[in-house]
């Protein structure tokens, strides 16, 4: 009979497209990883990996075997949470994805909030790219997930929490940095940072630079808001930024200055999201509802700052 183990193998096999990599993930050795392969496909009487291919390549029934893997896998955590559920509230470690553009600023407030609200339960805080993320969620990797909308899918809830505003900051030097009202003709044709292109906020930032007539630069991508901040503090160009992130700690507001743009708003949504119908939708909820108020709770501040 094949065990739960050897359909994570296999599984992991299939995404990482490498058998050390998939190996490393799991805490295994490759060649207990390999070895555990060819007992399946010992048991099934099939092949499941092509032989001496890099990337590592599954075969058509190798394919379709991993597509029900990965259900049965969701069907059997499902199956554990339902039980532990049924004891009592949740308990343990939640796995909480989050993106770089959002985390640093967002989430140190939160998580003592949540070990408050929460002290049974355990955040497991990842970063990485939105999509990727999604991937995992899907596929039980990933618990929850904080991430900028639109989301789509109807395997998934989607809670929308909040909106911040965007701004368009400058090096406290440059020509605009001193003007009280700026408009799109003192804006155009000037050169905008970005942030690398698998993040939906890449996208954004392009649609805002379209809008001003900003030029935005293919040669200096950021890989979190950090590097965006301090790329535009050293001159390179104007950069894209939240306003929660400049008024956070972590937040750049006194190496750069927000422009104030006649004529001009922008905002982005955040939103929590789940798997649908998952046994703990209640509790994941009640983590979505703690980060929302904290949320709110900076935005009203910056409100009153203003």
């Amino acid at each position: 009979m094949l065990s739960f183990r050897q359909l994570q193998y296999l599984v992991a096999i299939a995404d990482y497209q490498h058998f050390r990599r998939a190996a490393a993930n799991l805490h295994v050795s490759q060649p207990t990883l390999s070895l555990q392969v060819q007992k399946m496909e010992e048991h099934l009487g099939v092949i499941l990996i092509e032989r001496g291919v890099t990337p590592a390549r599954l075969t058509p029934v190798g394919r379709e075997i991993v597509a029900r893997a990965r259900r049965l896998l969701l069907d059997l955590t499902d199956l554990e949470d339902c039980a532990r559920r049924s004891a009592g509230k949740l308990i343990g470690t939640i796995s909480l994805g989050v993106s770089p553009t959002i985390g640093p600023y967002l989430l140190p407030g939160i998580v003592g909030v949540l070990k408050r609200q929460m002290p049974q339960v355990r955040l497991h805080i990842r970063e990485g790219i939105p999509s990727e993320h999604m991937h995992e969620l899907r596929h039980g990797a990933l618990d929850i997930l904080l991430t900028p909308v639109p989301v789509v899918g109807g395997d998934l809830h989607v809670e929308t929490l909040f909106e911040e505003r965007l701004q368009v900051v400058a090096p406290p030097e440059h020509p605009l940095s001193g003007k009280r009202r700026v408009t799109r003709a003192d804006l155009a044709g000037s050169e905008a940072l970005g942030i690398d292109p698998r993040y939906p906020f890449h996208n954004q930032t392009q649609d805002i630079c379209d809008d001003l007539g900003l030029d935005l630069l293919s040669d200096y991508e950021g890989t979190s808001l950090d590097s965006l901040c301090q790329m535009c503090a050293s001159g390179l160009g104007l950069a894209v930024l939240p306003e929660l992130y400049l008024r956070s700690e972590v937040g750049g507001r006194n190496i750069v200055t927000p422009l104030q743009i006649h004529d001009w708003s922008a905002r982005r949504s955040i939103a929590a999201v789940w798997r649908a119908g998952s046994v703990y939708t209640e509790s994941f909820h009640e983590i979505a509802m703690a980060i929302q108020r904290e949320a709110l709770l900076l935005l009203k501040d910056v409100c009153e700052a203003e």
